[in-house]
């Protein structure tokens, strides 16, 4: 019985809905790392990750405020309003670690942040908007599942350091979340398995995740298509 509970277990549930799309992430980011102009496709990889980590507290505030405004009346908004306010001041400041390590590259801060996002990513972090606001806060933990709990190894980042032939320096953004992901990904799937979710709650958080590793897979093959090269 224990051993059935553990698979029933809501984080079981939702990994198990991400890992049906990963191969497509993994595909996608094997061809980024072993495309041969990786050099010149790195900078806009860490344009595309800033544009999408600069909304990450902002969306926890959001989700903490709503959860919070709803806490009294839903004991899932409960639990997820102490979650968020602990672990926004562990997302502080991470679009200006990409900042920085764009700035290694030779690249202007003010020229990174007057450039617009794509609809690509606007879409992947509108969605979670929507969610919050419309529906359920809740929808929030998909998303941060997805962007927290497949983080890059060091071994793939050594390929990639070997392949574009820029400093390490370029790299700590990646490295930071090689080595605190890992943490965050167990912190979240304990807090996911003690939610009382609804059966409803239960499907949006997998929707939220499996948008996430579309168009997150969507993002990367942008990267490579938009600066002239094949995504295939």
């Amino acid at each position: 019985m224990a051993d059935q509970q553990l698979v029933n277990a809501t984080s079981e549930q939702l990994r198990g809905k991400i890992e049906l799309l990963l191969p497509a992430v993994v595909d996608a980011t094997d061809r980024f790392v072993s495309h041969p102009s990786a050099r010149d496709l790195y900078p806009e990889y860490l344009f595309t990750s800033h544009c999408i980590i600069r909304a990450s507290v902002p969306l926890m505030e959001e989700g903490r405020g709503q959860a919070q405004a709803a806490a009294a009346a839903d004991p899932v908004s409960a639990a997820l309003a102490p979650y968020l306010e602990e672990h926004i001041p562990e997302e502080l400041h991470h679009d200006e670690w990409l900042l920085d390590d764009l700035e290694v590259l030779g690249k202007e801060r003010s020229d990174i942040l007057a450039r617009p996002p794509t609809p690509t990513v606007a879409a992947l972090v509108g969605a979670q908007y929507y969610w919050i606001r419309h529906y359920h806060p809740v929808a929030l933990l998909g998303y941060i599942a997805v962007l927290e709990g497949y983080p890059p190894t060091t071994a793939l980042i050594d390929t990639l350091v070997a392949k574009t032939g820029y400093r390490r320096e370029a790299f700590r953004t990646l490295l930071a979340h090689a080595e605190l992901d890992p943490g965050h990904r167990d912190e979240l799937d304990e807090l996911l398995d003690t939610l009382s979710l609804t059966q409803e709650q239960s499907e949006v958080l997998g929707l939220s995740a499996m948008f996430t590793v579309h168009m997150l897979t969507r993002a990367l093959d942008e990267v490579i298509s938009r600066n002239g090269y094949s995504a295939a």
